[in-house]
């Protein structure tokens, strides 16, 4: 009944409403005057009205904020709109840390965090019209692709990508993997907006590093043609993901580890880039060898990767789990049940004692350790803040409780003035983190005009980020 009444209301003040077109709907709402009214409706609080327009579309909402400036004011305002961005696939913290920090596109030029400033629903509207990207995330094991409209990865295939070698013929290589995915997907790539999420590559300054960077820009500019493209780096996504624009993001890699120092979405190479030179392989190389001294047998790599993933964890105390049951079984569709035990978390103890796996490396927390102590010598902002968040990412740093070991192992190695308010983030979308971070830009309200380039502005000045 009350309903009615509003639309009463309504239809008496404006017979126009149903004409106007949607654009001219979505603008910032105006406080209206004092001798504004809503009528019969006046006396209501206006906490419930708003729970009534709560209760319409969209659609109409911009209608009745068309009628006049009381209702203008009313159904025009933040508040409605954020529960209608509240009622989406994304979280609103997502849509929220995406609007108000990734929408000006590359360099980051942040904006307030004061949603007043901003009219949700001129972005519930642009995000509406937002057509959608292929968000193609390259990573060193394996690539993941899909819609950026979608909840998750339509589709996953290995990856052609390989950096490690400037002589190698990259341009053959990438050509066949962004044709392999078009093809996979059914899509024209001339047709879609395109992200690229790509494997770090060479972040020292000597001439080979700096050719193999070259090299790589030529090739994908020239296998992409003059699609609108932006080529990130994966560890970068993966901070947007944590809902992070600075900080420390340690990626787990098939081949090596990487820390790097990210401020304000740019990889400060200038600081220092650790590189560790084991990574998942090894790991799961580690777990093999442990199964085979106990004399468990497997068919191939991939059952022990298996098992690596679902079984293996980190302890917290490495000691005194040695004195604890920790057996348990898994079966795997074709050879059964297979039964680990203190194998579950030896393995992923070689990250903080290499030695255990023969290997002469730096441990991750000794190379996060010297991260943050090169950021805290190069003294780039005047708050030492941006550093402490140590974001993790790469399928393997998905193995339970790394996060809580590695600060720990922080707290218990760096100075008290550098530990003091630091933090470590599991990877925030598991083994998917990059390809969220992709969705985060792809389904921006901005998206694509200050993130996407042509090929001329890509031959005058890279998007490559890192």
């Amino acid at each position: 009944m009350i309903l009615r009444k509003v639309w009463g209301s309504v239809w008496s003040r404006s017979s126009s409403g149903k004409d106007s077109a949607s654009q001219s709907a979505i603008q910032a709402p105006l406080s209206p005057p004092a001798s504004s009214s809503l009528g019969a409706f006046d006396h209501l609080p206006m906490d419930i009205l708003i729970q009534i327009l709560m209760l319409v579309e969209p659609r109409d909402a911009v209608k009745l904020s068309l009628t006049c400036k009381a209702w203008r004011c009313l159904a025009g305002g933040n508040r409605l709109w954020i529960f209608y961005l509240q009622c989406s696939q994304e979280s609103w913290d997502s849509i929220f840390f995406a609007e108000t920090s990734l929408r000006s596109g590359y360099p980051l030029r942040m904006l307030s965090s004061q949603s007043g400033e901003l009219s949700f629903m001129r972005i519930y509207g642009q995000r509406a019209q937002v057509p959608g990207s292929i968000i193609i995330d390259g990573g060193s094991g394996y690539c993941k692709f899909g819609w950026s409209k979608y909840a998750s990865p339509s589709g996953r295939s290995a990856t052609f990508l390989e950096f490690g070698n400037i002589e190698t013929p990259i341009y053959a290589r990438l050509q066949q993997f962004f044709a392999t995915i078009f093809t996979r997907m059914q899509v024209k790539p001339s047709m879609q907006p395109i992200v690229v999420s790509l494997p770090l590559c060479h972040f020292d300054d000597t001439e080979s590093a700096k050719a193999s960077r070259r090299q790589l820009k030529t090739a994908i500019l020239n296998v992409l043609f003059d699609m609108n493209v932006p080529a990130v780096c994966a560890a970068v996504l993966a901070l947007y993901a944590a809902r992070r624009t600075s900080g420390i993001v340690v990626n787990i890699g098939f081949q090596v580890i990487t820390i790097l120092p990210i401020l304000h979405g740019k990889v400060m190479r200038q600081i220092g880039v650790e590189i560790i030179g084991f990574g998942a392989l090894k790991l799961t190389g580690f777990l093999k060898e442990k199964m085979q001294e106990n004399n468990i047998t497997f068919q191939s790599l991939y059952t022990v990767r298996t098992l690596k993933e679902n079984l293996c964890y980190v302890a917290l105390d490495y000691k005194a789990e040695l004195s604890r049951d920790t057996q348990a079984s898994m079966k795997i569709a074709g050879e059964g049940w297979f039964t680990l035990s203190k194998e579950r978390f030896q393995t992923g103890e070689i990250l903080f004692q290499p030695r255990l796996a023969g290997l002469r490396a730096m441990s991750l927390h000794q190379a996060v350790a010297l991260c943050m102590d090169h950021c805290d010598a190069a003294g780039v902002t005047g708050d030492d803040s941006w550093f402490k968040t140590v974001v993790l990412a790469g399928g393997s740093a998905c193995l339970p409780g790394l996060a809580e070991r590695l600060e720990k192992e922080l707290h218990d190695h760096l100075p008290s003035y550098i530990c003091n308010g630091v933090r470590v983030i599991p990877p925030p979308c598991g083994v998917d983190s990059a390809w969220h971070g992709a969705k985060l830009i792809s389904n921006l309200s901005t998206f694509p005009g200050p993130w996407c380039i042509t090929r001329k502005q890509f031959r005058r000045k890279s998007r490559l980020m890192w």
